[in-house]
């Protein structure tokens, strides 16, 4: 873990609420898919946790740039984010986290709500940049269709890599693509759609309460502690 300085590049929207921001940094920040990173805009202060948030890294580490996405809102960390102009610079603090990807995983799972897609575009690109043999299950649960973060890329990563698969739901509204289905990932989803997670490295990543209950569910379908690794994600 070090600090850093990184240049930004540019903005690129993912749904009406949702935000990635590139960057270039002045030195290489070496990551393992699945990390994140702190963005310190109060140098001053390090405790300022309005202004000093932790991202997950949402590309892979084999892309000469950096990037990271947030829910936006009306906070002073949005404010300073969405108000970076090209060539701004800002310090970063990287890698931090122990939920990550290693080559040698050969079958995962992945049960993720909202924002915490992040970690899984990193991982699946890299996949993917590495030409790995892993295959890789994806189940995305959101509110909306409108709601769905990088889904054209996750549809593109599936296309260059026939062991990606996906699966989203939408929990508020009927669907209305028949490639979504309506409802929560429960047990219930699991069963219909044949899945065997006992089989499998399971990573979880959403919102603290979803969390709990994709935890719940894995132990009930009989996966070992070991195989399930979790991260919260709080004031996204």
């Amino acid at each position: 873990m070090k600090e850093t300085r990184a240049r930004f590049i540019e903005k690129i929207k993912r749904t009406p609420s949702i935000s990635s921001f590139r960057f270039l940094p002045l030195e290489k920040i070496d990551f393992t898919p699945g990390q994140f990173l702190q963005v310190i805009f109060d140098e001053a202060d390090r405790k300022n946790r309005n202004l000093n948030k932790y991202l997950s890294f949402s590309c892979s580490p084999q892309r000469p740039y950096i990037e990271v996405t947030k829910r936006l809102s009306e906070s002073d960390f949005s404010k300073k984010l969405t108000a970076l102009n090209a060539g701004d610079e800002i310090l970063l603090q990287a890698p931090l986290g122990n939920v990550v990807f290693r080559d040698e995983m050969q079958s995962v799972v992945f049960l993720i709500g909202g924002i915490g897609i992040t970690p899984v575009i990193s991982i699946l690109e890299y996949i993917c940049d590495k030409r790995l043999k892993t295959n890789a299950l994806v189940l995305y649960s959101n509110r909306t269709e409108e709601d769905i973060a990088f889904r054209d890329e996750l549809n593109a990563l599936c296309g260059i890599n026939e062991n990606i698969k996906l699966i989203y739901t939408v929990t508020d509204c009927s669907p209305k693509d028949d490639v979504c289905v309506f409802g929560f990932i429960d047990k219930g989803l699991i069963e219909a759609k044949a899945i065997e997670l006992i089989s499998r490295k399971v990573f979880i990543y959403g919102p603290p309460g979803m969390v709990t209950a994709m935890k719940g569910l894995c132990f009930d379908l009989g996966c070992k502690k070991e195989d399930v690794q979790v991260e919260n994600f709080i004031g996204y």
